[in-house]
């Protein structure tokens, strides 16, 4: 490196340079994206589809500028913001971690969401650039790692484009619906920025003997159409300085670096080149735990990888605008090679002795087969599809963690499958397709079985034995057998967990008793404070009355029933708290209160004992609770008059007539009780540990499925785990180990284990996912295969 290089004003430069062919991209990248959301409407489709397209098309045309416009505008901050070393001023600030647990609205989860896929599928396609270039920072700046919120990082684009797009008025459905677009033109144009930068920097000699691996440019500068999303006539692409949003970086350089870079514009071309491996230390930073990111976010990147490989080669592969019809030929083949396999497999499964079909022979099973049907394709599509689902199920079937016994069922899938994927190609454009969640929703149970659970692996085995032969006996229903066949399995799950698994049903009874209470407790907490919003009753037996006594009440009723004699002494109970708290101006009042004293406190600690509190705590509450009856005696308190009074005590007794309904109530966090006191020998409660989570990260404890296994690290044991039950409103969930010992938490503790990487999931990616990794892997060695 030259000796006399200002090393802080070349990272100025090189961040600039990074902005500017942002910037210069990003008309491009809007026009582009405006026109593939009319050809998806030109696209015949349902009609859900086509109104959710229409609606994205009228969003884009009233609000392309303005998403552009704020764009520009968030990435000067966001320049200006990292060369002073603080948070982009446009974004929000990183998570701060020491403040109170809050409420997150369902749109900034969804927004989090967003942004997390959107970074995951620019780290996919460009982490190796990102790798170099933070390198080249580093040395440049002296310190270790880039700022969490420097702009460099993908997550902070991702925000900037997502947050964008909802100030537009675009919505996040439309944002949905073209998702892909916005995946693989958002990441083209990092990736661009980033090889650009980085070969301006090693033509300032920064570390250049790091390899900036060879491009493959691909033209992007011809003219498109109007679409009407551009203010004129030169909007389709091409040179940015005549889009219809004009060009202007706004950043107000005295000199750009990019003329050092060779010329490279956003607008004229970008960087192709698929790129497989790890998704890197960026990834690793925006989720904290990378296994659960790529497994849920990452599979997206990974089909349109393969989309994009196929699609070199047969332009019309994957057109999931309609569907396809199965020629004649390959339907008779089909239908042979099923009744093949089903002939060779079936004596191989029977438990009563080992598998008679070896995975090498299956193989070889499958191979011919492959051939033979490959031989009756009447189009190259359908050859190409052939060869994808063979190589599909042959990395399902090389699975060494599903049971031998258990694939023969799995082969059986394969024709079935075959049969969708040709006649509905979305099989390939989406993870939602029903076929593929069946697959991976079996594939997730039976890879965590060991020889210890043969019973339980023995009741799956014959779900799945069942589902499977379901799938063949209705061969010409498509999509329909798969999604009826994946809702019986999911029920299957739960009906299994909860009444037949002996080393679960006991654990499942308890965590609904546990849900039961809690929801009863909130639904009283939120009634009393309904109740007592008009009566002057003193803080503390206010605050005592919501946040223990409402538990005790809830108890009491799941114990005794909410009619029982100990369920209305309770209730007796809070009603005298509340008379006993208010001003006692008379001598007479004095001594009815000390007369009654004795039993009412007696009653509490009964009532706190039910809850499991421990008598040091409940020592805790009485004082308090004396402090008020003193207040009162010194006519400090409030006084209640006697007819409120004795309607408090009616509307107490009959509280279960004005309880809102439970599917009505809303889980605040204020008001959600601490679960230690339910800890027993069959179940233990997680009331501890982990990370403060993100929003994303809480969405993502909402969406784990009964029957996954996990590895969790917890009082000192690290071991493998499996989602037994789910709550109702999925505020709890219930883990169990193979030896039968039940964990439950809190869907907020969940999630921070999962941000703690406390718990993880033991399989990095679905099993559909990796199979398609595996098969992108034989393709980019041999593309050939497709089409011969």
């Amino acid at each position: 490196m030259a000796q006399s290089a200002d090393y802080a004003e070349l990272a100025e430069q090189a961040r600039r340079l990074y902005a500017e062919q942002l910037v210069k991209g990003l008309p491009a990248l809007v026009n582009g994206l405006a026109e593939r959301a009319q050809h998806l409407l030109d696209k015949p489709s349902e009609h859900a589809h086509l109104t959710r397209r229409r609606e994205l098309v009228h969003e884009l045309k009233k609000g392309a500028a303005t998403w552009h416009k704020t764009m520009v505008n968030s990435l000067r901050d966001a320049l200006l913001s990292s060369m002073s070393a603080a948070h982009p001023a446009d974004l929000p600030p990183a998570a701060d971690h020491s403040g109170p647990l809050s409420l997150v609205d369902d749109d900034t989860i969804e927004r989090e969401i967003l942004t997390s896929r959107l970074a995951l599928a620019v780290m996919d396609q460009a982490a190796s650039e990102f790798t170099d270039l933070r390198a080249r920072m580093a040395l440049l700046e002296r310190r270790e790692e880039l700022d969490p919120q420097d702009m460099l990082r993908a997550h902070v684009l991702a925000r900037i484009v997502v947050d964008a797009w909802r100030s537009a008025g675009c919505s996040l459905d439309s944002w949905r619906e073209l998702q892909l677009g916005l995946h693989e033109e958002v990441a083209a144009l990092m990736e661009e920025a980033y090889h650009g930068t980085n070969r301006w920097l090693v033509s300032q000699d920064v570390l250049t003997n790091v390899d900036l691996h060879p491009f493959i440019r691909r033209s992007r500068n011809a003219p498109a159409p109007n679409t009407g999303f551009a203010g004129g006539p030169g909007g389709g692409g091409g040179d940015p300085g005549s889009s219809g949003y004009g060009h202007s970086s706004g950043f107000g350089a005295t000199q750009s670096p990019g003329q050092g870079a060779g010329g490279a514009s956003g607008a004229s071309s970008y960087w192709s080149g698929l790129r497989g491996g790890a998704v890197g230390e960026e990834t690793r930073m925006m989720t904290r735990t990378a296994p659960l990111a790529r497994r849920g976010e990452h599979s997206e990147a990974v089909l349109g990888r393969l989309n994009r490989l196929v699609g070199r080669h047969l332009p019309s592969f994957g057109d999931a605008s309609q569907a396809q019809k199965l020629s004649p030929g390959l339907a008779q083949a089909i239908d042979q090679a099923q009744q093949g396999i089903r002939r060779r497999v079936g004596s191989s499964t029977h438990r009563t002795a080992e598998p008679t079909v070896t995975t090498p022979a299956l193989l070889e099973e499958l191979h011919q087969r492959k051939q033979a049907l490959k031989q009756s394709a009447a189009t190259p599509e359908e050859r190409a599809t052939i060869e994808i689902v063979a190589l599909l199920f042959q990395s399902i079937l090389t699975e060494e963690r599903i049971p031998a016994a258990v694939r023969v069922w799995f082969a059986r899938l394969q024709m079935p499958v075959l049969r969708v994927a040709v006649t509905e190609p979305d099989f390939f454009a989406t993870v939602d397709h029903p076929a593929r969640q069946l697959i991976d929703r079996m594939g997730a149970c039976v890879m965590g079985f060991d020889s210890s659970t043969r019973s339980v692996g023995d009741a799956l085995e014959k779900e799945i034995k069942r589902v499977v032969q379901v799938v063949e006996a209705y061969p010409d229903t498509g999509r329909r057998v798969f999604q009826t066949v994946l809702t019986e399995f999911e029920k299957f799950l739960e009906h299994f967990f909860s009444t037949e698994n002996e080393a679960t049903r006991k654990g499942v009874s308890l965590a609904q008793q546990v849900e039961q209470r809690e929801t009863m407790a909130i639904q009283y907490t939120i009634e009393l404070r309904r109740m007592l919003n008009e009566v002057p009753v003193q803080e503390s037996v206010r605050a005592f009355l919501f946040q223990v006594w409402a538990d005790v009440l809830a108890t009491s009723a799941v114990r005794y029933g909410a009619q029982g004699e100990e369920t209305r002494t309770m209730k007796r109970a809070a009603s005298e708290l509340i008379w006993s708290a208010s001003a006692k101006v008379t001598r007479e009042e004095r001594a009815e209160v000390i007369r009654r004293l004795t039993s009412l406190l007696k009653t509490l600690r009964d009532g706190m004992s039910t809850t499991g509190m421990d008598p040091a705590k409940q020592e805790e509450h009485i004082q308090i609770l004396n402090n008020s009856l003193q207040a009162a005696f010194t006519a400090k308190a409030p006084v209640i008059p006697h007819e409120r009074l004795q309607e408090l005590a009616e509307r107490l007794e009959s509280l279960e007539e004005l309880l809102p309904d439970a599917a009505d109530v809303t889980i605040d966090d204020s008001i959600v009780f601490d679960l230690s006191g339910h800890e027993s020998s069959e179940l233990e409660v997680v009331s501890e540990g982990g990370s403060m989570p993100t929003p994303a990260m809480v969405a993502w404890a909402r969406e784990l499925q009964v029957g996954g296994w996990y590895m969790l690290d917890y009082r000192g044991r690290n071991e493998a785990v499996q989602l037994a039950w789910l709550g109702l409103r999925r505020q709890l969930s219930m883990f169990t180990t193979a030896q039968g010992r039940c964990v439950l938490f809190q869907q907020q503790r969940l999630a921070s284990f999962l941000q703690a990487g406390l718990l993880l999931p033991a399989q990095d990616e679905s099993l559909s996912v990796r199979a398609t990794r595996s098969a992108l892997a034989k393709l980019d060695v041999d593309a050939s295969r497709l089409l011969n």
